[in-house]
């Protein structure tokens, strides 16, 4: 389901503040990354990561990659930062970054 412009501009809000959990290299997304990707995600629905590739081709084909193995929609693109939303039915308060900072 596609973002609405409204919802990006809240999770964007949040994302500001977050610091990247997982850096994809040269190498892509291998299964070790895919599965810390995957972690993440389960516990805090949004997260930050950095992609450190060399064209713009690249990472975009990465980032879709990313997206598609790990069942995440992608939120924003600013440089080398990438923000992407998985939903957690069970979102565990104290880990999930949409409830810890709803407020911001």
């Amino acid at each position: 389901m596609a973002l609405s412009s409204e919802q990006k501009k809240a999770y964007k809000r949040i994302a500001h503040h977050l610091k990247p959990v997982v850096i994809v290299s040269e190498q892509g997304a291998s299964e070790g990354v895919l599965a810390e990707l995957d972690r993440a995600l389960s516990d805090h629905e949004l997260i930050k990561i950095r992609i450190t590739v060399g064209d713009r081709e690249t990472k975009q084909a990465l980032i879709g990659e990313v997206c598609q193995a790990t069942g995440a929609e992608l939120v924003q693109v600013i440089g080398k930062m990438v923000v992407l939303l998985r939903r957690n039915k069970k979102p565990n308060a104290n880990l999930s970054n949409l409830v810890r900072f709803k407020d911001l």
